[in-house]
C-alpha cells in the first residue's frame, strides 16, 4: 500500500445555504487518498458521495451548497481556502474529473475533438497542431475506433460508451495527479463499462495517478478499487481493503449493499433490501429449479400472448450528399412467442434493437415487415379506434420517469388521465379513489396524490410510473430499462414489486435491460440480440448456466461477480 497520502480530507461538512434552517448533508467526514491508489466510493443516492467529489473539484454550486467546516488538502495546498481563480490553475491539470453523463458533460455544439484541443491549449504552452496530434494520440490511448473521424464528429454522432472515452481523454490529457470518476460506467452496457473498468485500470498502471471511483454498486467497485468507502446519510460508515470488505463487511449498511444485488447463483423469492437487512427481516426463501419447471408446464401449456413472427425494421441512413443511402436493418428477421404470466428477458448491447423490437410491439414505430399477433390477432395492422383500445392491454413503463412524467401536474392526475382516456370508471371521484389505492399498492401514501414529480426520489417516481402503467389493468407490460438507473437497494425493491404485481394480477413481462444479473433474476426466457438478430433463445437459467454463442459467452463473463 502506498504510504504518501496526495490528497486529505479532515472533517468535511457540507450544508446546504438555500434552505432554512441549513441541512448538514456532509456529516464531518475524514479520508486519505494515496499516490498510485484507486479509492472506491460507494453509496447510494443521497449518501453525499458526489458532492464530496465537487467539493474537491471546487465545483459546489455556491446558491445551493456550501462547506460549512473542514479542510481539504491537495499535497500542501489547502484547497478549502482557493477562489475560483485558484482552482482555474489546478483544476484539469492537477485534479481532473470524469462525469457520469457524458452527453451533457460534453459541448453539444462543439467537436469531439476541439473539446479536448481547448483543454490542452489552456492548460500548455503549444500550438493548435500539437494539441491536434496529441488529442489524436490521446484518442488511440483511450483506444478510440477512428480516431480522426472521431475528432471530426459531434457528441451526437457517436455511442454512449465513445463518448465515455473522450470524456476520459479530456480529463487525462493534462496528465493529472488525481482523476475522480462519478459514476462513469451507469448507463453503460455490462460489456462497454467492462471496457472502461479495464481501461481506467490499464491508465492508472500507466501513469500511477490517483483516482477516486464514485459508484453504488460494491461488485463494480470490486473489479477496480484498492480501498473502498461505504457512505450513508452523509457520512462514512465503513472503509478498508476491498477485499477484507467485502469477505467481511462489518456494518449492516455494508451488508445490506452486498446483498441488495441479485445473485447469479441462486434465486431468491424476494431480494433483501436496506430496510430487510437493517431490521434483521431477510427472507432466505429460494425459488429451487423444480419450483420453475412446475411453473413453466404450466404456463408453456397455455396459447401465447404474443407471437412475433420474422419482423423486420429498416432505417434509412443518408451517407452525405453525393453519396449512396443504404438501409440499416435495425431489427432482422426476428421470431418467438410469449406466454401469459411469462416474463421475457430481452438483453444485448446497445445498438443491438432490442428497444425497436419494443417499440414495434407497442406500435409505436411499425416495423417494415412481419406480423405482431397479440391474442391471436395481427395487431401491426390496426388504426385508429382498434389501435387506441389495444394501448390499454400493451402498456409500457419507461426507463426515465422523471422525463415520462408531465412536470406541471401532480401525480395523481398523471395516473388517473390514461384511465379517462380509455373511459375506465365512471367519475373523477372512482379514479381518485383507484389512484389513492395504485399509490398504495406501489409503496407510496395517499399524501402524495398531490404531490409534482419533483417532489420525488428516483425510485418513487419510478414506483409513480408502475402505478400509471398498471392503472389501466394491461395484459402484457414492456419495462424498457425500468431499474437501470436506480440504486442498487431501490432497484430491489422496485424488482420486488413488478414480481409481487406478476403474481397477483397475472401481468406478462418483456423486460429490456442491460444488466444481466437483474435479467437472469426476472426472466423465465431470455432472448439475446446482436445486430438485430437473435443470437440466442431459451431457459433463462440455462443460458447463464450454458451459454451456446460465444456473444452470449462474452456478455455474461462482464458482469460484474465481486469477491
Amino acid at each position: 500500500m502506498p504510504k504518501n497520502a496526495i490528497l486529505q480530507v479532515e472533517k468535511l461538512c457540507i450544508s446546504t445555504t438555500s434552505q432554512k434552517p441549513n441541512v448538514q448533508l456532509v456529516k464531518s467526514i475524514s479520508f486519505q487518498l494515496f499516490e498510485n491508489e484507486i479509492l472506491g466510493i460507494v453509496g447510494e443516492s443521497g449518501s453525499g458521495k458526489s458532492i464530496t467529489s465537487l467539493s474537491i473539484m471546487g465545483l459546489l454550486p455556491k446558491h445551493a451548497l456550501r462547506i460549512s467546516s473542514g479542510k481539504i488538502y491537495y499535497n500542501s495546498l489547502k484547497l478549502s481556502d482557493f477562489s475560483d481563480k485558484d482552482y482555474r490553475s489546478i483544476r484539469g491539470k492537477k485534479i481532473s474529473m470524469i462525469f457520469q453523463e457524458p452527453m451533457s458533460s460534453l459541448n453539444p455544439s462543439l467537436k469531439c475533438g476541439t473539446q479536448v484541443v481547448e483543454i490542452l491549449l489552456q492548460h500548455n504552452t503549444i500550438t493548435k497542431k500539437e494539441a491536434k496530434e496529441e488529442t489524436l494520440a490521446l484518442f488511440e490511448k483511450v483506444q478510440l475506433p477512428r480516431p480522426t473521424e472521431i475528432f471530426n464528429s459531434y457528441p451526437h454522432q457517436i455511442s454512449g460508451g465513445q463518448k465515455q472515452r473522450v470524456m476520459i481523454a479530456m480529463a487525462i490529457a493534462c496528465k493529472p495527479d488525481i482523476l475522480i470518476a462519478d459514476e462513469p460506467t451507469t448507463a453503460l452496457d455490462v460489456t462497454v463499462q467492462n471496457e472502461i473498468i479495464d481501461l481506467l485500470k490499464a491508465l492508472q498502471n500507466e501513469t500511477k495517478m490517483s483516482i477516486i471511483f464514485i459508484t453504488h454498486d460494491l461488485a463494480l467497485v470490486s473489479e477496480i478499487a484498492d480501498r473502498v468507502l461505504v457512505m450513508y446519510q452523509g457520512d462514512i460508515v465503513e472503509q478498508g481493503q476491498v477485499a477484507q470488505l467485502f469477505r467481511n463487511p462489518e456494518n449492516d449498511y455494508t451488508k445490506a449493499l452486498l446483498s441488495s444485488r441479485p445473485s447469479l447463483d441462486k434465486r431468491l423469492e424476494v431480494l433483501p433490501t436496506i430496510k430487510d437487512v437493517m431490521n434483521d427481516v431477510v427472507s432466505t426463501k429460494e425459488i429451487t429449479a423444480a419450483d420453475r419447471a412446475e411453473n413453466h408446464k404450466e404456463m408453456y401449456e397455455q396459447l401465447p400472448i404474443l407471437e412475433v413472427v420474422n419482423v423486420q425494421k429498416d432505417y434509412i441512413s443518408n451517407a452525405g450528399l453525393f453519396q449512396k443511402s443504404k438501409v440499416v436493418k435495425a431489427v432482422d428477421d426476428v421470431s418467438f412467442k410469449i406466454y401469459p404470466g411469462e416474463t421475457l428477458g430481452l438483453v444485448g448491447e446497445s445498438g443491438c434493437g432490442k428497444s425497436t423490437l419494443g417499440n414495434a410491439i407497442l406500435q409505436l414505430d411499425k416495423a417494415t415487415a412481419g406480423s405482431i399477433f397479440y391474442k391471436g390477432e395481427d395487431i401491426s395492422k390496426l388504426r385508429g379506434k382498434a389501435l387506441r383500445a389495444l394501448r390499454k392491454d400493451i402498456q409500457i413503463i419507461f426507463q426515465d420517469p422523471f422525463a415520462s412524467l408531465n412536470p406541471r401536474i401532480t401525480i395523481g392526475k398523471a395516473i388517473m388521465e390514461p384511465m379517462k382516456v380509455h373511459g375506465l370508471y365512471n367519475s373523477d371521484q372512482k379514479r381518485k379513489e383507484k389512484t389513492i389505492e395504485l399509490l398504495e399498492r406501489v409503496g407510496l401514501e395517499a399524501e402524495h396524490f398531490n404531490r409534482y414529480p419533483h417532489e420525488f426520489s428516483g425510485g418513487q417516481r419510478q414506483r409513480v410510473g408502475i402505478a400509471r402503467t398498471i392503472a389501466l389493468q394491461p395484459k402484457l407490460i414492456v419495462c424498457d430499462e425500468s431499474v437501470s438507473a436506480l440504486d442498487i437497494s431501490v432497484q430491489a425493491q422496485v424488482l420486488n414489486l413488478l414480481n409481487e404485481l406478476k403474481n397477483n394480477f397475472g401481468f406478462t413481462y418483456i423486460f429490456i435491460s442491460h444488466d444481466l444479473s437483474v435479467v437472469k433474476y426476472m426472466a423465465d426466457q431470455l432472448l439475446v440480440m446482436n445486430k438485430g438478430k437473435i443470437e440466442e433463445l431459451g431457459d433463462a437459467d440455462s443460458i447463464y448456466s450454458d451459454p451456446t454463442s460465444e456473444y452470449t459467452k462474452a456478455l455474461i463473463s462482464a458482469i460484474p461477480k465481486g469477491l
